[in-house]
């Protein structure tokens, strides 16, 4: 089947589009253009093409790579080594770590070839599956939108269960020291209301440039809690008696979720790639990527083993939390590591307003849109506020965000506009790929009904 790719021209050149305005531009044997449309050359290159006024270097995107990937969830690593065990644990890291390099290649792939051959020089993650789903099969065109509206709805999903359990985490830590501190017993729930007064006034900053600083501060005092809590974890002789160096099978939904919430770095990678100055550096074998997620499998299985060999069954979902509660630099510690959860928030937050704003912004008279702003952004804080302190239990909430989001965004969309976008016949010989890509898309179905059946059943155990 031969594809001749079409786009609109006037007097001045190629017309300015967005990506949706290609789709059905494609057509099969096609022998006459249409209308005011040129026929590609085939030799259009998307990141000459791409207006970026500060673009990042490879290394910039690399930390900025590792930075996404390095917040609170390497806390959590050694609550997997918990479920995974010391041996397991550190093999299973490895083959998660090698998986989420390669669902992001198929992501960041696909995309960069449906750039080319669309003629647009980037694309964000609901739009590489709106454009390549709008002009692949005929039988799965009619889903394109409704994977845009998943994807975005998956997004904000993400984002307000890390909302919830950064409300927990940052209650959780205050409630360990200032109890022990003040000899008095108030619950994680009243924390998590407290909190609720300074997380008001961090979400309500719209612009991105003045959440920056609070970022950087939160990075900076994460890396500070980090390095104390390995010294913690290093500075005494462990033994491995009593510990578990295979998981029992029931809990390996719970290892792979933990993992897969502490990389959580899915959602910007298209976004960082689309600000490198080479991004045809960002994927390979010693691409970028795969130089970030080495760096971070190496953090993971340090950070778990010890974690794990120290605390044993005791071990918490943040290790944080297991430092000695008569050491000041421990509780120093977690003051810190709740901070830069605190500051983190409103980055946070920025991501799911941005997607809902965007829905609802032209519904609502412009004269209104303050107020409009400052209500839905209380609105969805009350509401995430009253599901912590409702349940007020980080390790459930880790295993959730790992099993129900990370198994959609990380798994199942990489391999769904791969297999769509190489249509019909770039399947590589004895369609090889397309059997591995069902392969990848059962276990990620695996992943998200057992883990995310497990993680409720766990709730609802919890708290019946």
């Amino acid at each position: 089947m031969n594809y001749n790719i079409w786009y609109k021209s006037d007097q001045d050149g190629p017309f300015s589009y967005n990506y949706a305005s290609v789709g059905y531009l494609i057509a099969e044997e096609a022998e006459e253009l249409p209308a005011g449309f040129v026929k590609d050359d085939g030799d259009y290159d998307p990141f000459i093409n791409r207006q970026i006024k500060k673009p990042n270097s490879n290394f910039g995107t690399l930390i900025h790579l590792v930075k996404g990937s390095l917040g609170t969830g390497i806390m959590a690593i050694p609550l997997a080594f918990k479920n995974g065990g010391l041996f397991f644990g550190a093999i299973g890291i490895i083959a998660v770590c090698f998986l989420y390099v390669h669902c992001v290649d198929l992501l960041v792939g696909t995309a960069h070839k449906a750039c080319k051959r669309y003629r647009v020089p980037t694309l964000g993650f609901a739009e590489t599956a709106d454009i390549v789903l709008v002009n692949g099969p005929s039988t799965v065109r009619r889903f394109a939108s409704f994977a845009r509206n998943y994807i975005d709805g998956m997004l904000v999903f993400h984002s307000l269960l890390i909302f919830c359990l950064f409300q927990i985490f940052i209650a959780t830590s205050l409630r360990d020291v200032i109890n022990n501190q003040l000899q008095i017993a108030w619950s994680t729930g009243v924390y998590v209301a407290i909190v609720t007064v300074l997380i008001a006034l961090i979400i309500q900053i719209r612009v991105l440039k003045y959440l920056v600083p609070f970022s950087a501060l939160s990075n900076a005092l994460m890396i500070i809690a980090f390095g104390i809590t390995l010294s913690f974890l290093v500075n005494e002789p462990v033994s491995l008696d009593n510990r578990n160096l295979w998981p029992e099978w029931n809990r390996l939904p719970f290892f792979i979720s933990t993992i897969l919430f502490a990389i959580q770095g899915i959602r910007f990678v298209l976004p960082i790639e689309n600000k490198m100055k080479h991004p045809q550096n960002f994927l390979g074998t010693c691409g970028v990527v795969s130089q970030a997620i080495a760096f971070l499998s190496i953090l993971y299985i340090a950070t778990g083993f010890f974690g794990y060999a120290r605390y044993g069954d005791d071990t918490k979902a943040s290790i944080t939390l297991n430092l000695p509660s008569d050491s000041r630099l421990a509780e120093f510690t977690r003051l810190l590591a709740a901070l830069s959860a605190l500051f983190q928030m409103g980055l946070g937050f920025y991501v799911p307003m941005e997607i809902i704003w965007r829905r609802i912004e032209t519904k609502i008279p412009e004269d209104h849109h303050n107020v409009a702003q400052i209500a839905i952004r209380f609105g969805l804080m009350t509401i995430l506020t009253a599901i912590s302190v409702g349940v007020p239990d980080l390790q459930l909430f880790v295993g959730l965000v790992g099993s129900f989001c990370s198994s959609n965004l990380v798994l199942l969309v990489p391999v769904l506009v791969d297999t769509v976008f190489r249509w019909p016949n770039d399947y590589g010989p004895c369609g090889w790929i397309i059997l591995k890509n069902v392969i990848l898309a059962v276990f990620g179905v695996l992943l998200l009904v057992f883990g995310t059946y497990s993680s409720i059943r766990r709730i609802i155990k919890t708290y019946e």
